[in-house]
């Protein structure tokens, strides 16, 4: 029995604008050691030109890889119907490892963990997971530092997110980075929120949302 590796991370976790974007990096040793040579790293710390280029050839050295895209709809109704965020990031981290999972070799699963409980969430995680007898799974804080292939799926991750955010600004103009932070972004919640607000486009559970378009036929006290 082989000896894989497969790096788990996400992109998108934050924005109120776009969809989340989940990747799985399946490496051996050699393919570790290429991206290494090659200088994979957190996606945070490289240009954009860099990560576009590196992620090509991620997906060249790679043994397989695979992404899992929630749209803001999906966001909204998952949490609308109980799923919260974390559960949900466990449900498509489960998603990218069952696909990816030939139950063949020995495979350890590292995943750059959302969650400030690790040891709970790991939990859920492996209730989501169709067949474990041949996987270790590890969560960890700071993964896509510490483990190039994290490293690898969190620039396979940004780099779609990247390109779905594109798509959409052709689509509905200049929102800027999607986060509500975001000057540009502000704006064009304030301008175009309403206009657009059944285009699936925001996510409409967010606090940020939820502030600027109060659900008018939510009861209030004086409805009691």
């Amino acid at each position: 029995m082989s000896y894989l590796i497969l790096g788990i991370d996400d992109a998108g976790r934050g924005p109120i604008i776009g969809p989340m974007i989940l990747a799985g990096v399946l490496l051996d040793k050699n393919g570790e050691e290429i991206l290494k040579k090659h200088n994979v790293r957190d996606s945070k710390t490289v240009l954009h030109p860099t990560r576009v280029k590196l992620a090509e050839l991620i997906k060249e050295t790679s043994l397989g890889h695979h992404l899992a895209i929630t749209s803001p709809d999906q966001i909204d109704k998952a949490i609308n119907t109980g799923t919260n965020l974390n559960t949900l990031e466990a449900i498509k981290t489960a998603e990218i490892i069952n696909a990816l999972n030939n139950q063949k070799d020995k495979i350890k699963v590292i995943v750059d963990c959302p969650s400030v409980n690790i040891k709970a969430w790991r939990a859920t995680l492996l209730g989501f997971i169709k067949n474990k007898e041949n996987l270790e799974v590890i969560c960890e804080h700071k993964a896509d530092a510490n483990h190039v292939s994290v490293s690898g799926a969190s620039i396979l991750a940004k780099v779609t997110r990247e390109d779905e955010i594109e798509k959409l600004k052709s689509q509905y103009g200049n929102f800027g980075s999607g986060y509500p932070a975001d000057p540009l972004t502000k704006k064009f919640l304030k301008s175009s929120g309403s206009k657009l607000k059944d285009s699936g486009l925001f996510r409409k559970t967010w606090s940020t949302w939820k502030v600027l378009f109060p659900d008018k036929n939510q009861a209030s006290l004086r409805d009691y």
